[in-house]
This record gives structure tokens, sequence and C-alpha cells, in this order.
């Protein structure tokens, strides 16, 4: 039996997911307790030691604390070199994760001797693939799936393994208290940064693929720190783009926001753009957005339907996505077609500390229906007492 906060195993495996409409293989990252049983799984489209460095930061991150120590196979990421006996001459990265968290670090025996010798774990990972990724998930984003799994490791919580009385949160509610502390200054970063321009077409180019940047620093030089899952883009200081790590080279990633000021002075350029294309693949392009698009374009024509649609997507900066979203929905549901109205509606929500704006040029078909807020101090007064 193990102590509590003292052990966990790390480990690989693999699963199969539908990714933005395509069969992908990926790999998975799990960390395990071997006191609790509670494990932490992340997927990575490569298995490398990029990954396996943010993947313990996530574990450690997940778990609220550093186990006493790690136990291993003899992976590369984290060894430069097997030498006779335990010891091993670890990657200098590995050295640096270690010294961020201070935890002691494990190898099993090379060969057959060591096969069982974090069995735990490589249970851990078939069972996780059996529960959770069958049938195979369809996701538009690794990120996506990530939450997903994130979500199956909260409810493994409550499973309760063979032969103890307890559950497995049980387990690891005794378990966390006595986990070292995560360092007071934050994760570990296995990030590089790199420098790149920005070419006409407002991409940068990264490990042979290509990322799209806000039009407006077309010929800049911008920042690129480039994770094993995602590329974060600053300029100056300030993020202005982020995207998921593509798989192979020669790709390309463009968010459809980056363009809508070029967009604006070319609204055609619109319907047939990389970049509304990937935005379907990804599944963040609701139905109702190409049903306002068709009804623009049957009472406007092609030209303003566009110029109309791209002003739409204009209003997620200020209001978010989802917020306009629902107005799309709501002008529909009016039958007030007209990008507009869907601008009023998607202003119409305040919060305590601000206010609804007031509702200036709305469709008559959305006023229709507008009443005063109903005044209470005659139910206040039959209840006897103020509300």
């Amino acid at each position: 039996m193990h102590a509590p906060a003292v052990t966990a195993e790390v480990d690989w495996g693999e699963a199969e997911i539908d990714l933005a409409g395509a069969r992908t293989r990926v790999h998975l990252f799990l960390m395990r307790s071997c006191f609790s049983g509670a494990a932490f799984s992340m997927a990575s489209p490569v298995e490398t030691q990029q990954a396996f460095l943010e993947g313990h930061a996530h574990a450690f991150e997940w778990f609220d604390g550093v186990f006493g120590e790690v136990r291993y196979d003899n992976l590369t990421s984290a060894v430069k070199q097997v030498l006779k006996g335990r010891r091993r001459v670890e990657s200098d990265r590995f050295i640096a994760l270690r010294s961020h968290y201070l935890f002691e670090s494990l190898f099993t025996t090379p060969g057959i001797e060591g096969a069982h010798e974090k069995g735990g774990v490589e249970g851990e990972v078939g069972r996780f693939r059996r529960n959770h990724l069958v049938p195979v998930p369809a996701v538009g984003s690794i990120a996506k799936l990530n939450l997903l799994l994130r979500e199956a490791c909260e409810r493994d919580l409550t499973r309760q393994i063979a032969g103890r009385s307890v559950t497995v949160g049980d387990q690891l509610a005794v378990e966390r208290p006595l986990l070292r502390a995560l360092p007071v200054e934050g994760a570990f970063d296995a990030s590089e940064t790199t420098t790149v321009r920005v070419d006409a077409k407002a991409l940068i180019t990264v490990r042979q693929n290509r990322y799209s940047v806000p039009v407006a620093l077309a010929g800049l030089r911008v920042d690129a720190r480039v994770g094993a899952s995602e590329i974060v883009v600053s300029h100056r200081g300030r993020q202005v783009a982020c995207h998921e790590r593509l798989l192979g080279r020669f790709g390309t990633s463009a968010q459809l926001d980056h363009y809508l000021e070029l967009l604006q002075r070319k609204p055609g350029g619109l319907e047939r753009s990389l970049p509304l294309a990937q935005e379907r693949e990804r599944g963040a392009w609701p139905a109702c957005f190409d049903e306002l698009w068709s009804a623009l374009r049957e009472r406007y024509g092609a030209s303003e339907a566009a110029r109309q649609m791209v002003d739409v997507l204009l209003l997620a900066r200020e209001h978010g996505p989802a917020r306009v979203e629902l107005a799309v929905r709501g002008t529909l549901a009016a039958g007030a077609i007209d990008g507009r109205a869907v601008a009023v509606l998607a202003r119409r929500t305040g919060t305590p500390d601000r206010p609804p704006a007031p509702l200036i040029g709305l469709d008559a078909r959305l006023t229709a229906h507008d009443r005063p807020e109903p005044e209470l101090a005659g139910y206040d007064a039959l209840i006897g007492g103020a509300r």
C-alpha cells in the first residue's frame, strides 16, 4: 500500500478521435497517484519532450500539488543515457522541470524486468480509453478534447476501485493537503519563443506551418511563443493571436476575426474564404448565421448581405460570440432580417453595474410587445411589507 502524496506514475498512451471531421491519432499523457488512484489525462497531437513537460505542469495543477517522487519508463524525454542499475543521465529540460517542482524521479529497470514496475498507470491508459474515448469522440480542436478529458478525470473521482471501501475522490481528499505546494512563481514554461515577420496575407510561418494574425500587423515583426499544443503570438507585449498548433508541415490556420477589417472593404471575399471554411470545420460557425445570411441575401442581394454579415461578426469583439449568436437567433425569430437588428439585440443585455443601452432604431416588429417594467409597490402593500 502506498503512502499518500508520495508516489505518482507517468505514461503515454494513444487514442483515435474525429478532429474537425478527420480521423486523427492523438497521444495521451497520464499521471496517476499510487495512493488514491486518481489520474489526470490530457491529449497532445505529438509525443515530444515539450508535450511531456507541459503534461506535468497541467497534471500538478489538476492535483493541486506535487508528489514527492514520480516513476517513469526510460523515455528519451527524460533520460539521455541509461547507466548501470537505477542511475540515469537526465535531459537538461527534464532536470529544469524537476528543479521547478522539486520532485524526485524514479525509472523502471530496462527490459522485461521492469515491465510491471509501474503497472498502475499502464492499466489506467487502457481503462481511461475504454471508458471515455469509446465511441470515438468528435471535436473541433485538441483544446475542446482536453476539456472533455478533464471532465472525465473529475467524473472518475466518483468511482470505487475494487477492494477499497471509499471512492477515488475520498482518497484524493486525504492526499491533496499532503502534496507539496505548487511553486509561487507559477507553472513550468516549456514553450520556446521566436520572432517572425508577418507577410502580406497577415500570416506568420512557425515550424513550417502558417498562422494568421490581425491584418493591421502585415509587414511587422511579432513574437511567437511555441508550445506543444498552441502558438501564442504577441506584438509589443500584447497577445494578438492564439492558434492550436498544426500537425505536419505546410498547413495554414486562419482565424476569421483577423481579417474582418479587410472584409469590411471587400465583403465579397467572405463566402469562399479559407478562414470561414476553417471556422466551419472547427464548429465555431453557428447554423443560425447561415440562416441569417441566406435571409439577408434574399432581401438585399449578395453584396449587401455579405457586408452586413461582416458587421455582425465584428459585434463579437464587444459582446462575445455567445451573445451575438443569441442576438441572431432573436432576430430570426422576430423576422427582422437586418444586421442592425442584431446589433440592437446584442447591446440590449446589460449587467448590474452597466444597464442595458436604450433601444434606438429598432424594427417595429421588435417593439410591438414592449411593455413598461412592472410596479410592485401595490403588491408589497398587499403582502404587508416592503420588498
